[in-house]
């Protein structure tokens, strides 16, 4: 069962780097529409949840390779 979650945990990381990682870049899904060439105001936000992301993921791996 604890692989499961181990993977789980992962692939909860991996989904939430991406969406952050595109509303960093792209400004989807959550970024409201802003004129061209003004910035986003959640960049801190953006990049504190690609970090909370990498740790959760790293986490999760660091885990799985303990449980195999």
């Amino acid at each position: 069962m604890e692989k499961w979650l181990c993977i789980g945990s992962i692939g909860v990381a991996v989904i939430m780097f991406i969406l952050f990682l595109l509303d960093l870049i792209v400004g989807i899904p959550f970024s409201s529409a802003k004129p061209p060439g003004e910035s986003s105001p959640f960049i801190l936000v953006d990049i504190g949840g690609l970090l909370g992301a990498g740790v959760v993921g790293y986490l999760g791996w660091n885990a799985y390779r303990d449980v195999k």
